[in-house]
């Protein structure tokens, strides 16, 4: 079984669009996926432009393209009324559950996130708000507060931007197969493209 390594900030719309097909696009071709969170704020320093939010001009037509794209995908969504926000809380909640509790349970902690921001309109930047997420789950609310604290997680996190930069991760879906980048929810098809090349 092939594996593609899968790269989102919770503050990424299109990043959460991708989360909704990511998995079961890979199934289709024997792939797994590696869900990587990181919070976009830190590449800045390292990379050129402006955000979509920065600039005027973006800004105003990418709130439109999310809510244009979600509906052409029949993927539920509503621009959130705090957007974007900071998220390596959320980034540091999902690593701490995967390593605790393995790949599956990391994986249902980020969806989950990605529902209560864009379905839910819940601020996931508040750590109450995330424990309360986690909880529904299953997950232990003590317990998860002190792993998102915890300074080996923040490592952790800290750890796995420096490799995300390594391997030329810059925004947010980002998508690697075989080390080939795909970089936006608009390359999904190419992906699959790939995916489907490799299976023949």
């Amino acid at each position: 079984m092939g594996s593609l390594d899968f790269y989102f900030d919770f503050s990424s719309p299109y990043g959460y669009f991708a989360s909704t097909r990511i998995n079961e696009l890979a199934k289709r071709y024997n792939h797994r996926v590696d869900w990587h969170p990181f919070a976009g704020e830190a590449f800045k320093p390292s990379t050129t432009g402006t955000s979509l939010v920065q600039n005027p001009a973006k800004r105003d037509y990418t709130r439109k393209d999310y809510v244009r794209s979600a509906a052409f995908h029949q993927i539920p969504f509503k621009l959130p009324s705090v957007f974007p926000l900071e998220t390596r809380i959320a980034a540091r909640a999902v690593m701490w559950t995967e390593s605790k509790f393995g790949e599956d349970k990391g994986i249902a902690l980020a969806q989950a996130i990605f529902k209560a921001y864009y379905v839910e309109d819940k601020n996931i930047g508040d750590p109450q708000t995330l424990v309360a997420i986690g909880e529904a789950l299953g997950l232990n609310g003590e317990e998860l507060t002190q792993g998102i604290n915890d300074s080996f997680t923040k490592e952790q996190v800290r750890a796995e931007l420096d490799l995300a930069t390594a391997r030329g991760v810059f925004g947010s879906p980002f998508v690697l197969l075989d080390g080939e980048p795909f970089w936006g929810f608009d390359r999904l098809d190419q992906l699959e493209a790939a995916l489907q090349a490799k299976s023949a």
